[in-house]
């Protein structure tokens, strides 16, 4: 389907008032070419991963923050009981074990009781291991009953069965408080989602709830705008995008600039923005535009806003 000029295929977005206007050279055989386009920076939405009453909001529209600062919080009481809910379990289970005689059963025995009984076990089980060897040298020789062999062979298999007894109980043991300590970790890791602070130093871009609102999971409670996310959006005609691979080095220029500001073509759309109404013809090709994007270092990017409108010209 072809579109009438000033339709749009694949809608961008463009700022609110800005139109973009693109001009169009003359069998794109200017010598120097120049090209219309504005900034545009891509906000970083900041959300929590769990929903909750808005509690806090520490930052308003045009603020600017730093990295770590606190931007909202939102209500965390049932966080914070879990939290306590998890370490009581934990103080409850390691204090348990270790006031336990070894007599208790063995999931509520400590560890370092299990592992001295297991010392001892492996031990015994060694010292078994070598008098049955030593039987058997000498049942060879004729020298022990099969009977007497036997029960040296019993012993051993007695005391081996004991070690993975042991062995076993003191996983379980380690097991349990493992368990109770994750779950602390995990309590503990909900509760801090429900404060966040800025991932980027950035200015406040905008922020969706007020103090008392609900804040569903995931849902963005303010945008920020920074400054690695600015590149300058601006449109190629079709007769010009041999000179522009990407990797291409443009020039931009803006009001109140003091210098032109380099920059390095990083995108080319694969689909035209604008096309005419019939086949493509030599006529009407020309009027074929491709949004590009280019970006300026990182201190160039600081000298310019979302929205302001911007000429590029080509190599």
């Amino acid at each position: 389907m072809k579109f009438a000029p000033g339709a749009k295929s694949g809608a961008k977005s463009k700022p609110a008032g800005f139109a973009v206007v693109v001009l169009l050279l003359t069998g794109c055989h200017h010598s120097d070419p120049m090209l219309h386009g504005y900034i545009e920076s891509e906000p970083v939405r900041v959300a929590s991963p769990i929903g909750g009453k808005l509690l806090q909001l520490s930052v308003e529209r045009g603020s600017q923050v730093k990295q770590g600062q606190p931007l909202f919080v939102l209500e965390q009481t049932s966080e914070q009981a879990a939290v306590t809910e998890a370490q009581a379990r934990l103080a409850q289970a390691e204090a348990t074990a270790s006031a336990t005689p070894s007599t208790a059963p063995a999931t509520a025995r400590s560890a370092s009781v299990i592992e001295e009984q297991l010392v001892a076990a492996r031990a015994a089980a060694s010292l078994s291991a070598a008098d049955l060897q030593r039987q058997n040298g000498l049942a060879r020789s004729g020298f022990v009953s099969p009977a007497a062999l036997q029960s040296f062979r019993t012993r051993h298999e007695a005391d081996t069965a004991r070690v993975q007894e042991l062995e076993a109980q003191l996983r379980a043991a380690r097991a349990g408080t493992q368990a109770a300590a994750a779950q602390v970790t995990q309590r503990q890791w909900s509760l801090e989602q429900k404060a966040v602070s800025a991932p980027v130093s950035a200015q406040v871009e905008d922020t969706y709830y007020r103090v008392g609102e609900w804040v569903p999971p995931g849902s963005p409670v303010l945008s920020l705008l920074a400054p690695q996310g600015v590149k300058v959006r601006f449109w190629v005609p079709e007769g010009a995008l041999s000179k522009l691979p990407p990797g291409s080095k443009v020039t931009v220029h803006c009001d109140g600039c003091e210098h032109d500001i380099p920059a390095v073509v990083r995108f080319i759309d694969r689909t035209a923005e604008f096309t005419p109404p019939v086949i493509y013809s030599k006529e009407n090709r020309a009027k074929l535009v491709f949004m590009a994007e280019a970006e300026p270092s990182a201190q160039d990017k600081a000298k310019l806003r979302p929205g302001q409108p911007v000429d590029v010209s080509l190599p």
